[in-house]
């Protein structure tokens, strides 16, 4: 059997093009650029790394980005202050809050003070609540951008059984609701899960987003699954062991090079998105 590679990178590509002629219209027709606000809380170098990619994304589709960057001390009421600054600025389109933040900061009150329309990475529980019901809201970045990939490749969804390793609330839990929608029959499934290896035995799609690097063993996965990797750990592996497998799954994403890029891609277009409804 020859998998197909779902190259994220490639369909990120041809995204890109597109955008940046949406950017070119937009600015055209009203005068204004559109931007996306990140906000970076700390000095990690992976966090500080990201957000750099996400800003030279936009460049590239020709819209702005503009960094906020405050220190490791900073308080939650410091950070809610700079996200209600953002909220009232008509001039941001997109506010990114780069995760993880400094442990003394409440995260997911930070997050859901983001407002509903700038929301474009898909963080609030106000978001999170609209997708699951099926009402218009921005989908978290890389479950959606998992789900833009999928669709890229005319991957069969409905219908089919998606077991999905991993629930955390910015990519576990929206990617269940995500192929919920879409009619696939969908098992949640996590690091303490007991017999898992009989569980992902019956994934049509498989969806590994534990955070443990090759937790989920190719010998547990049949022939001809679908096999989406979100994972990503030093020495370039994720949370499948996908060397064994390229030869008989109908279909897996690289590591890197699958789902990552569809992640950021997702956040700018939702940017852009957003900067129409309000611009164009």
């Amino acid at each position: 059997m020859t998998a197909i590679l779902l190259d994220g990178k490639a369909v990120a590509a041809r995204t890109e093009a597109e955008l940046s002629e949406r950017v070119r219209k937009i600015k055209a027709q009203s005068g204004q650029t559109p931007i996306l606000a990140t906000i970076l809380v700390g000095d990690d170098p992976a966090s500080a790394t990201y957000v750099k990619m996400k800003g030279n994304a936009c460049r590239r589709v020709g819209m702005e980005s503009v960094a906020v960057e405050l220190p490791a001390s900073t308080t939650t009421e410091e950070l809610l202050t700079t996200i209600t600054d953002l909220n009232n600025n008509p001039d941001v389109h997109g506010i990114l809050l780069q995760h993880p933040v400094p442990s003394q900061i409440d995260e997911r009150a930070c997050f859901d003070a983001i407002a509903l329309e700038k929301d474009v990475d898909g963080v609030t529980c106000l978001g999170f609540g609209r997708m699951a019901m099926g009402e218009p809201a921005y989908g978290c970045a890389t479950p959606q951008g998992i789900m833009r990939l999928l669709q890229a490749y005319d991957i069969p969804i409905s219908g089919k059984h998606a077991v999905v390793v991993g629930r955390s609330p910015i990519l576990g839990k929206p990617m269940a609701m995500m192929l919920l929608g879409k009619d696939a029959t969908v098992t949640i499934c996590h690091s303490r899960t007991r017999d898992l290896p009989s569980l992902v035995a019956q994934a049509d799609i498989l969806v590994g987003a534990v955070g443990k690097p090759e937790f989920i063993k190719a010998e547990w996965i049949k022939d001809g699954a679908v096999v989406v990797d979100a994972g990503y750990h030093p020495g370039g592996i994720g949370d499948i062991e996908l060397a064994p497998l390229v030869d008989r799954v109908a279909a897996y994403t690289p590591v890197p090079g699958g789902v990552g890029p569809m992640t950021i891609n997702t956040l700018i277009q939702q940017s852009v998105m957003s900067a129409e409804k309000t611009l164009a």
